[in-house]
């Protein structure tokens, strides 16, 4: 009952060393895991932090991208890189609780079908305008993918490494983990989580962007499980 935590990072010096450190606390009675860090080109100091926390600490592992590839890339390296077949997804910002990770650790081994569990952001600590088109882009595409998903945009998320593995990778992917799973006829559950406010640093993607990108990404996933349920 191994795991590997992949963390994507980009530009989070001033919050990826507490994240490192809740998530030493929150499993140190578990301590069968991995930490592999995928740094996305950071123009900070995040990779050098990592780098020198790592002297001490023989779980993390930490790899740079040559340039900005973006967050599905960098969770999918971090996936290929990993040693176990269960795969835990949490971003490097901190607004993801390291304490849940445990309890979401027990029940995802405690049913032998389930293949992804998700988390669900309770009382979600975000802007309003954030929050809005969130939950508008979810009711969109859990209404046309039929996933269940109230919050895909969740990145804290345990799931079976092969079956990830099986899907045809595009840029974007990271937003349809649970579609792409429930597509394949893999059972899902999912769990409210603590949500935190963001202490430092600002969220790295704009509104409007995400909103063309994802119908883009909608039509590709249709497509993708149509072709797998043909």
């Amino acid at each position: 009952m191994f795991v590997s935590i992949v963390i994507p990072m980009f530009n989070e010096e001033n919050n990826i060393l507490k994240l490192l450190s809740e998530i030493e606390i929150a499993l140190k009675t578990y301590n069968k895991y991995e930490i592999i860090i995928v740094d996305d080109n950071s123009i900070d100091s995040s990779y050098e932090k990592v780098e020198e926390y790592k002297i001490n600490n023989n779980k993390v592992f930490l790899f740079k991208n040559n340039k900005n590839f973006g967050q599905s890339y960098s969770i999918t390296k971090g996936i290929k890189n990993s040693k176990y077949d269960t795969i835990i997804t949490l971003d490097a910002d901190g607004q993801n609780n390291p304490k849940d990770i445990k309890k979401m650790i027990e029940i995802f081994f405690s049913d032998e079908q389930l293949e992804l569990l998700g988390g669900i952001r309770n009382k979600r600590k975000d802007n309003i305008v954030k929050i809005i088109s969130s939950r508008l882009a979810n009711s969109i595409r859990s209404y046309i993918l039929k996933d269940n998903c109230s919050d895909t945009g969740c990145s804290l998320k345990i799931f079976k490494k092969n079956t990830y593995l099986d899907f045809p990778y595009f840029d974007g992917i990271h937003r349809f983990i649970p579609a792409l799973y429930s597509g394949y006829n893999k059972k899902t559950f999912f769990i409210n989580v603590d949500h935190r406010e963001r202490v430092s640093g600002k969220s790295k993607y704009g509104t409007l962007t995400r909103l063309y990108k994802g119908i883009i990404d909608l039509i590709r996933v249709m497509i993708i499980i149509r072709k797998k349920n043909q």
